[in-house]
């Protein structure tokens, strides 16, 4: 496979990397015909990024539907002092920063990658074109926005009415959703940082050390490094519901 190095970013060959994207049952593009999805393939455009590694920066200008085809991505909002705020997860397979593109607005958040992630381009162009003949794509779309915004509207209750531990008990049920455990079936397959726990809860770093550290002495969870356990789900489900 040709690959090209650019500022940390792999490039490849879009058609290969990205066939079992568009194939994929669960991916808004299997409701197009073949011939869509051929051109769809001369839109196209697929890039490795490695943990840490930004897609795209808050103020950027979209051009494209970006796809997540493999990885784990954090999207957030830089606030007062440089203080993040994690607004969404995005899983395979998913797409980010669609809002700012349909909107014709910049980016108002960033997307980096909480491990290394490949992710499938679609420019605007490619984009719209098929909107345009397949109107079960649309539907597709607007059903996903539909669900980004009811569960945004969640996350805004969740954040702003529980308290600390309500909290982190609901992120950590949101983690176990979004990207489900190990193959222990208590593990979360996903490693965060405290930093990242605690902005994805809305709380300090040192609130998120305390109230995890909380949890373990209770044997509601297990930590080992960025490890995390659940280990009394029913608990954790009434700390979240109790707020």
């Amino acid at each position: 496979m040709d690959v090209i190095q650019h500022n940390y970013t792999i490039m490849f060959n879009s058609k290969e990397v990205c066939r079992d994207f568009l194939d994929d049952k669960k991916s808004i593009f299997s409701v197009l015909t073949d011939e869509q999805k051929d051109t769809l393939n001369l839109g196209l455009s697929a890039a490795f990024y490695k943990k840490g590694d930004y897609i795209f920066k808050e103020g950027d200008k979209p051009n494209s539907l970006i796809c997540l085809s493999d990885g784990k991505v954090k999207v957030f909002k830089e606030g007062v002092g440089g203080r993040e705020q994690i607004v969404r997860l995005a899983k395979p397979i998913g797409f980010i920063g669609y809002r700012a593109l349909f909107a014709e607005e910049n980016h108002h958040a960033s997307a980096v990658a909480i491990e290394d992630s490949v992710v499938c381009s679609i420019n605007s162009e490619t984009l719209y074109q098929l909107l345009r003949l397949n109107s079960d794509l649309s539907l597709v779309i607007i059903k996903s926005f539909a669900t980004e915004l009811g569960f945004s509207f969640f996350r805004t209750v969740t954040l702003t009415q529980k308290h600390i531990r309500g909290r982190l008990a609901e992120s950590l049920l949101f983690l176990k959703d979004t990207y489900d455990f190990e193959k222990d079936e208590k593990t979360l397959k996903v490693h965060l940082s405290r930093e990242d726990i605690a902005n994805l809860s809305n709380m300090t770093t040192s609130n998120a050390i305390r109230t995890l550290s909380a949890f373990a002495s209770e044997g509601i969870i297990s930590i080992d490094g960025r490890k995390i356990k659940l280990l009394d789900m029913p608990k954790l489900e009434r700390i979240s519901e109790l707020g």
